[in-house]
């Protein structure tokens, strides 16, 4: 059985600023949750809201879950962790991953192309410049320091700033079984978007695979699993479940590609391949809201917290005894102080 931690998942920004964020931070600070997340998607960035609202905290580790490869040059990545860990007094953690393609091509402008290469070689360039031990350079074919061509004046260089700590704490997130393994052998833990407790067994062996790499930088027992557990109080199970049905229609039916959807192939692997199908096909034909009614309540309750509060007091247990080290939450400061109570 895992000793849970709790962290506060504010995520990425709909229309504008979630309402109540501060007081969130503050309740979580105040609960002794260990560390506060942000995130990105095509409209807020993960680091400023990260660092604004993070700088009223003393305590909690200050993370992002997570930053898209694609939104920065590896060097601007780690200059920014590198900045965020001073002013942080050590304290941040880097949630890396590389969207999909939709994203990556149609709002970043990128190709999204070998993404486990560019994975691999994004993160050992953060760490080749928080390590600060030589100019840095590189030589694969995604990210080539110094620039081949242009006015061929370039040159290696090492940061001005020395890193506060050199060895940052990397989390990738992941969903596919080739990520979820390279996560497990080159990073210091894993994001799983979507975790059913109950599925969780199909994802070890991934897991495995990557700590029995040569060269693994963790083992199983000193490896992070955060994983967002959305959060519904109330009395009633289905209104509830109500609540959290239209994200997971988004996910699965309309966050990617019927060719590639990776949100969609997770929930295929946990057991739902023939609800996720007909979610998916009913969203994509524009039928949002026959796709919101098409998801079963038990596929909710697999991994959100829904329902009453002696169920979710039940339903925790689940939670407890997976692989999972921090529970991520969100919700309203009563919230937050009822999942406190709950995890103990």
């Amino acid at each position: 059985m895992t000793d849970l931690k709790l962290g506060l998942q504010l995520g990425y920004w709909g229309a504008g600023p979630p309402p109540g964020a501060v007081e969130q931070v503050a309740e979580a600070e105040r609960l002794g949750f260990d560390s506060m997340w942000t995130a990105e998607s095509y409209g807020s960035d993960a680091l400023t809201p990260l660092a604004w609202w993070g700088s009223t905290t003393t305590k909690m580790r200050l993370g992002t879950s997570l930053c898209q490869l694609s939104a920065r040059a590896p060097v601007a990545m780690a200059m920014a962790a590198q900045t965020m860990d001073h002013l942080s007094g050590g304290r941040f953690v880097l949630g890396l991953g590389v969207s999909g393609p939709q994203v990556v091509e149609g709002w970043y402008g990128a190709p999204f192309n070998k993404p486990l290469a560019r994975t691999r070689e994004y993160i050992d360039i953060v760490r080749k410049v928080l390590k600060r031990d030589e100019p840095v350079t590189n030589d694969g074919e995604h990210y080539p320091l110094p620039y081949p061509g242009g006015m061929n004046l370039g040159k290696p260089l090492k940061s001005i700033v020395h890193p506060l700590r050199e060895d940052i704490p990397i989390i990738m997130g992941a969903e596919g079984p080739k990520n979820v393994a390279l996560a497990a052998e080159i990073a210091d833990g894993w994001f799983p978007i979507f975790f059913a407790p109950r599925a969780m067994d199909s994802f070890q062996g991934y897991l495995d695979e990557g700590f029995a790499r040569p060269g693994a930088r963790r083992t199983k027992e000193d490896f992070e699993v955060l994983a967002f557990a959305p959060t519904i109080i109330h009395d009633d199970l289905e209104v509830a479940a109500d609540l959290y049905r239209p994200a997971v229609a988004l996910y699965v039916g309309g966050m990617g590609a019927k060719e590639m959807n990776f949100h969609f192939d997770v929930f295929c692997r946990m057991g739902w391949e023939a609800e996720a199908t007909k979610i998916q096909d009913l969203y994509l034909a524009g039928h949002r809201d026959e796709a919101i009614a098409a998801v079963p309540t038990r596929m909710v309750e697999d991994i959100a917290l829904v329902g009453p509060k002696e169920k979710i007091r039940d339903d925790l247990e689940e939670w407890r005894e997976s692989m999972l080290t921090t529970l991520l939450i969100n919700g309203d400061v009563a919230t937050l102080r009822t999942m406190a109570e709950l995890i103990g």
